[in-house]
């Protein structure tokens, strides 16, 4: 079972600090450091705020990746328990945008110059922080505890007391 990360939408309080870690985490501290307008902000995430909950959106790194059998290029691809894109393999044809369920990949815009003069564009999404000590930043900056990494250890954990507690509620 691959890892991903899950939000309590009862204790988000919208505050997008785990946005900005993600950006931190796969761009670096040398975003504080540059002019604002000289790098894009792309979180790997995605904030939804309602007027009564909030909570980030994030990839669910599917067993059998809808975005993975969608994708023409083979720039996706699952690495140690996550669903990870390869930009250099992306073409930005936005399959993967339409074949995900839950809304986690959008298409951004990259430094690069396409053939077209245009700046690149690829695909985007969580990756679990990959390459990234202490991974997920997003997990592990939320003040209100929210986002938690489910682990195959925890997700069957769970199962078996969410069995067990059934079993107990039958009438004998």
């Amino acid at each position: 079972m691959n890892q991903f990360v899950q939000a309590n939408p009862q204790r988000c309080i919208g505050c997008r600090t785990c946005m900005i870690a993600c950006v931190v985490a796969h761009e670096g501290k040398r975003i504080f450091e540059i002019d604002p307008d000289s790098y894009s902000f792309n979180p790997r995430l995605f904030m939804v705020k309602t007027a009564k909950l909030s909570a980030p959106v994030q990839c669910r790194h599917c067993e059998n990746a809808a975005c993975k059998q969608a994708c023409t290029s083979g720039a996706i691809s699952i690495k140690d328990g996550a669903v990870v894109i390869n930009t250099a393999k992306c073409i930005g044809c936005k399959n993967c945008v339409i074949a995900c369920p839950f809304g986690a990949v959008e298409i951004v815009e990259t430094a690069e110059v396409a053939n077209d003069g245009t700046n690149r564009k690829v695909a985007n999404k969580c990756d679990l922080c990959a390459g990234v000590a202490d991974k997920p930043s997003c997990t592990r900056v939320c003040p209100t505890e929210t986002l938690k990494l489910v682990t195959t250890e925890a997700f069957e954990g769970g199962l078996k007391e969410k069995r067990a507690s059934a079993l107990s509620a039958l009438p004998v």
